[in-house]
């Protein structure tokens, strides 16, 4: 007698299934893992054996010559690891307050003019200024050029976060809620910042974290509005000595006397600790916001 075929309940997954899923994001997993793995090996090892034996996994002769150069700058990359935490903490906090308070009453169905400004920021989107007006607004409109006010004000607004959190308001916070807030004597800023706001803890984590994404990523503000030293960020600094790096060996064959002295300077090795030394705070910081993350970008997800 044949043996009778298991009955699954809705929804449940095969155990086939279930082991092909599995299989497919751990390898996804170790694509996106082995890369850093990768990087951080390359940045202690040493010049030398990157150009004998290539990029490997396990260095050959360990080597910490490329951080030892970073660290050479001194108090140059303290003050700039500074700046970029005080930049990505204050830029997170402030965009998300104005990202907030301005998709809050576009997603009230009982504000009037939802319509027209929602349209304005739509409209930035898609038409631009163009740089001319961008760095005249910066340097003579609002003079903050040459500060650290410039790297955080150019990015306090961005429409495609608050759409995120229009979306978000609309499908977390009932207008029932908000009515019964009104009814019993709550003005609109009593319950947004005490009902409102703790409804939509995933939404700003998600949105946040795309904030401090964006801030701590950033050398292009430094790079057209900072011409200080004492006022770069951590991401400018880097690019800078990748700059001079590369000048110094690209001036090697003009300069005799100087390719013995380039030849053991760690550029690739160089290259990969600065990428460990730029990503290490965000990595750090991402488990804070986990918790959160995945509920928010399914923000706007079609359920059944």
């Amino acid at each position: 007698m044949a043996k009778a075929r298991r009955r699954y309940r809705i929804n449940e997954i095969r155990t086939s299934t279930n082991l092909l899923i599995n299989l497919l994001f751990t390898v996804v997993s170790i694509v996106c893992i082995a890369p850093v793995i990768l990087v951080a090996a390359i940045s202690v090892s040493s010049e030398k054996s990157i150009r004998e034996f290539g990029y490997q996994f396990i260095p050959r002769e360990f080597s910490t010559d490329a951080y030892d150069y970073i660290l050479r700058a001194g108090d140059a990359i303290w003050r700039a690891y500074g700046i970029s935490i005080f930049v990505t903490i204050v830029g997170t906090i402030l965009s998300l307050f104005v990202i907030t308070l301005y998709a809050y009453p576009l997603s009230r169905s009982a504000f009037k003019y939802r319509y027209q400004f929602s349209f304005f920021a739509f409209f930035t989107m898609i038409f631009g200024g163009g740089l001319v007006p961008w760095y005249i607004v910066y340097t003579q409109l609002i003079p903050i050029k040459n500060s650290i006010w410039i790297m955080i004000v150019p990015y306090l607004m961005n429409t495609w976060y608050m759409m995120i959190m229009r979306t978000f308001y609309k499908t977390t916070v009932p207008e029932s809620i908000i009515e019964s807030a009104r009814i019993d004597g709550a003005g609109e800023f009593r319950t947004y910042f005490t009902i409102v706001l703790p409804l939509c803890k995933a939404g700003l984590a998600t949105v946040g974290l795309f904030c401090t994404l964006n801030y701590w990523n950033d050398f292009y503000l430094p790079m057209v509005f900072v011409t200080n030293a004492k006022n770069y960020n951590m991401q400018y600094l880097m690019y800078e000595t990748l700059i001079a790096v590369q000048n110094l060996l690209n001036s090697s064959n003009q300069i005799s006397h100087m390719s013995e002295i380039l030849a053991n300077l760690p550029s690739e090795s160089l290259r990969m600790a600065i990428a460990v030394l730029s990503i290490g705070p965000i990595v750090l910081a991402y488990p804070f916001f986990q918790k959160y993350f995945v509920k928010g970008l399914t923000i706007g997800a079609v359920k059944g």
